[in-house]
């Protein structure tokens, strides 16, 4: 048995250490490509999941808290994926839930009585402090860019714009600014509408590298007091890439039974799969950064995929009204061996304006109620008493993934069992409707969400082939050559 030592956390002194696991071995192997498509380790020696630390002080306390704050997110998380699925029944869905709680997190900084009551119990806080620091947090440990050092590239940002005519509350502005890392600034919503419009969709693009180009589409109401926004940006690079060469077209199933073809990345590497009953749990690492904080790197795609190619709405019902713990206790832990392994590429992207019904299905009435709403503590009086509720909250969301790995943006704007390691391989073959998260795994937080139903299709006239050649690339190559031995025949005849 091969032993580390490890003094990173502990200091020059410590003797700690720490067994070197097999799954580590594995890990290594693949990244050196030793495994290749279609080749099944025969090694069944059991993976060992669990690190063996000897004299570890413990911080199981700080780990849980981490764990615990995130637990607000993932009941939001999973009750907007079965509220949104419904209503997008018949097409993809993607969402960064993360992105609606932080939005609606800066919205309670600023409100009071019923309306900060049902916005904490929605979020899952205690207090307005609880949840400044736990985006706080989300901002500085989860969110923080790792791109330097190898790992994903992430962008958080915040924004408050409010008209000219309604001053900011000073301790409203200070919390925006300290706790949620926002910037504030006023612009004329009366009298130039289409500027503070140009101005906000520039901020939206910057947040989120130009992959969200705007999220207002039109002129904003010339009472609109007070926009509130937040953008997420992620690019991670898959630990283990997949070939290109190996993606081929196949068939995927729609929920009513029709088929058409789509690219499907294969790999006949081991993979981290968990098999539940009823659906199948994949969990995708994508690239770590290095240094002192690489484990905050730690970011990953899950995709839960039913057994039935029609199981998509029973899966996510019993989702939302499970515990916040299903997603992490159905997480795999260790590799197994595939036999079959197929994952279509897909890009997708959401836009839609009606989130106050869905927000308030899950509870948040008082909010939007101008009559009772309650969010004073965001502007100074003006001496109109004139009330401020929210109006519209529009989330707009964009996930491209392939063979590299995934790029995902989003933007959020209020106007106001146990784990089953099979020992035999497995297939996991994702060629019908599916859930996707991605998941900081050292949090448990969940960045962004949704269902793949229609994933992107094959070019017309053209079809991927095993070996990545492309048909109808073929089929023009032959038909050049064709007319260029014609056309030579007529020269030299």
């Amino acid at each position: 048995m091969r032993w580390e030592k490890s003094r990173r956390q502990h200091g020059p002194g410590s003797r700690i250490r720490r067994r070197i696991l097999p799954e580590e071995k594995v890990d290594e192997e693949r990244r050196r490509g030793a495994i290749e498509v279609g080749e099944l380790d025969k090694d069944e020696e059991r993976r060992d999941t669990h690190l063996y630390v000897e004299k570890l002080r413990c911080t199981t306390a700080t780990n849980n808290n981490k764990q615990l704050e995130c637990l607000g997110l993932t009941t939001l998380a999973l009750r907007l994926l079965n509220e949104l699925a419904e209503r997008s029944a018949s097409s993809n869905l993607v969402f960064s839930p993360l992105s609606i709680y932080s939005a609606l997190a800066l919205t309670a900084a600023g409100a009071r009585g019923a309306t900060l009551q049902e916005l904490l119990v929605v979020l899952g806080a205690r207090s307005r402090d609880e949840l400044a620091e736990i985006v706080l947090r989300f901002a500085k440990q989860i969110l923080a860019d790792r791109s330097p050092t190898g790992g994903p590239h992430v962008l958080f940002a915040c924004g408050v714009w409010h008209d000219e005519t309604r001053k900011l509350n000073l301790a409203f502005r200070d919390a925006a600014a300290q706790s949620y890392k926002a910037e504030t600034r006023a612009v004329d919503f009366r009298k130039e509408p289409g500027e503070a419009v140009k101005l906000i969709n520039a901020w939206a693009a910057s947040a989120t590298n130009n992959l969200i180009e705007k999220i207002l589409d039109g002129p904003v109401p010339n009472k609109t007091d007070i926009i509130v926004a937040n953008a997420i940006y992620f690019k991670g690079m898959w630990d283990v890439p997949f070939r290109k060469e190996c993606t081929e077209d196949d068939k995927f199933h729609r929920l009513d039974g029709s088929t058409f073809d789509v690219p499907f990345m294969r790999s006949g590497a081991k993979q981290y799969i968990a098999c539940h009953q009823g659906f199948k749990v994949l969990k995708l690492r994508y690239k770590k950064g290095s240094g002192r904080y690489s484990s905050w790197s730690s970011f990953s795609m899950c995709v839960f995929l039913p057994d039935a190619r029609d199981g998509l709405t029973g899966l996510i019902s019993m989702m939302a009204s499970s515990s916040a713990d299903f997603l992490r206790e159905h997480l795999p832990a260790s590799l197994v061996s595939v036999r079959k392994f197929k994952l279509p590429r897909f890009k997708l992207s959401f836009s839609g304006d009606d989130m106050p019904p869905v927000l308030r299905r899950l509870g948040l009435q008082a909010a939007f109620d101008e009559k009772n709403s309650d969010l004073r503590d965001m502007v100074e009086e003006d001496g109109t008493g004139r009330p401020l509720a929210l109006g519209k909250i529009i989330h707009k969301a964009v996930i491209e993934v392939n063979e590299e790995g995934t790029e995902a943006a989003a933007v959020t704007a209020c106007m106001k069992v146990m784990r089953s390691a099979p020992k035999l391989p497995v297939d996991f073959v994702a060629d019908h409707p599916f859930v996707f998260f991605v998941i900081h795994e050292k949090s448990g937080a969940i960045v962004f969400a949704g269902t793949v139903l229609e994933p992107t299709p094959s070019m017309p006239g053209k079809k991927i082939l095993h070996g990545g050649r492309v048909q109808g690339d073929e089929n023009a190559n032959r038909s050049l050559m064709s007319s260029l031995r014609h056309y030579l025949g007529s020269l030299f005849g």
